[in-house]
């Protein structure tokens, strides 16, 4: 992968009659990354992805791939490709016809063809399956010939629209791990839309994370699991612990962060948590599993004392429903460990990076 982008979007606002789908939007994608736009429906990822293939227009802003602008190119014209979700698969056409159909609308010639063919058959081990027709192949098998479909004509950047949603839990699991493998060996720019943040964490180089139209935040999936910049991305990636307090100023690169009593060291986060007068509101994100929960003091940067209210057995590990004062917080403990933490106080734990001082 190089850090050169393959991608520029510039200042790109797309409305839909009132509705404005997506606002100023700036981002730039390098060559042989793999991006997922990552948020609910409506936040305007599809329309991004859309925008980029070609198949609508931004009202402002313009779309530069390799250095040209493509605003008002076509998707024809555009070294751009797209796997939908549903894969649209020509239903009468076997595989080899399916993947040969871009190659023959470029015109390439019928040795050359089959030569590619072979090769994406080879590499995405669809050989045995050539001559056989959509309806025949179980689910990530179709989802593998729509992947070779789109790779065929050598694309400079491949467009995934929730790709893996008609998968079963079992099988999605599996292509994520093969898809993200694909992407590895043949080095392509893979731009990945989905509204599962698991399945972003799982095969993100980085995340694009978008609201109402708006990046939230932008970043590597552990930047965004461990230090979300906003509270709406604390929530919607993984379980947190939001804790109410207010600002007690920087020192060190580190925030005060008075809590129920208590005061707490926190990263800062972006998006502005630095700002604003001491003693003002402010939120702070604790994942779960970030917290220490022991009968004994746990030496950690920051540590409090509670008193567990329940718990819910999750295999391998107990969700601890844990009382600091007026607030609550959950922790995760190891099942054997927690099996003594029934009653009495405990102390929980946890370091100063663990805890992130939101921006709003």
């Amino acid at each position: 992968m190089t850090h050169d982008p393959i991608v520029r979007i510039e200042g790109v606002t797309k409305r839909f009659g009132d509705f404005t789908a997506l606002h100023e939007m700036n981002l730039e994608i390098a060559s042989g990354e793999f991006v997922t736009f990552l948020g609910p429906s409506g936040c305007g990822k599809s329309t991004t992805l859309r925008i980029l293939g070609g198949f609508e227009s931004p009202d402002t802003g313009r779309i530069v791939l390799g250095g040209q602008d493509v605003t008002a190119l076509p998707p024809n014209r555009r070294n751009v490709n797209m796997v939908f979700q549903d894969y649209a698969l020509f239903p009468h056409m076997t595989v080899r016809r399916n993947i040969a159909f871009g190659l023959e609308l470029k015109g390439m010639g019928r040795n050359a063809i089959a030569a590619r063919i072979e090769e994406l058959a080879a590499f995405l081990e669809l050989s045995a399956y050539l001559d056989r027709r959509p309806d025949q192949l179980s689910g990530g098998q179709r989802q593998r010939v729509a992947l070779a479909r789109a790779l065929a004509p050598d694309p400079a950047l491949l467009l995934l629209d929730e790709p893996l949603g008609a998968l079963d839990a079992k099988l999605r699991a599996q292509v994520q791990v093969e898809l993200k493998a694909i992407q590895r060996r043949t080095g392509k720019t893979f731009f990945f839309v989905t509204h599962d943040q698991e399945e972003a964490l799982t095969m993100s180089d980085r995340i694009v994370v978008m609201n109402k139209g708006r990046i939230e935040q932008d970043g590597t999936p552990e930047e965004l699991y461990f230090h979300p910049a906003s509270r709406f991305v604390a929530e919607f990636i993984g379980e947190t612990n939001l804790l109410e307090g207010r600002f007690g100023g920087l020192s060190g690169g580190f925030a005060a962060f008075d809590w129920q009593g208590h005061r707490l060291r926190a990263a800062v986060s972006g998006g502005g948590a630095a700002a604003g007068p001491e003693g003002g509101a402010r939120t702070a994100s604790l994942r779960p599993e970030r917290i220490q929960v022991s009968r004994d003091r746990t030496g950690a940067e920051n540590e409090v004392e509670g008193r567990i209210l329940s718990r819910i057995f999750k295999g391998s590990r107990l969700l601890l429903d844990v009382a600091v004062g007026e607030a609550r917080l959950q922790a995760y403990a190891e099942t054997d460990r927690g099996a003594g933490l029934l009653d009495g106080p405990v102390w929980l734990g946890w370091s100063a990076q663990s805890l992130t001082l939101l921006g709003d």
